[in-house]
């Protein structure tokens, strides 16, 4: 869960990606809030930045993990 929270937060700490997440999801930035600890949400987060590698290695490695 430590690593999704993460992840969301680096997702969320760029514009671009921050905006395809929401475009793709459909959820708002209020869901999103309220939701943020939500391991349904998580998931379907770390399913998002799989689905599109560049996304994925670079959130990688801003919080230190391997993809």
């Amino acid at each position: 869960m430590v690593i999704a929270l993460a992840a969301l937060a680096a997702t969320l700490g760029d514009d671009r990606r921050a905006q395809r997440l929401l475009d793709l999801t459909g959820i708002g930035t209020d869901e999103l809030r309220k939701r943020a600890a939500d391991p349904v949400l998580l998931a379907a987060l770390l399913a998002f930045l799989e689905a599109h590698e560049p996304d994925l290695i670079s959130v990688a490695a801003e919080i230190g993990v391997d993809p």
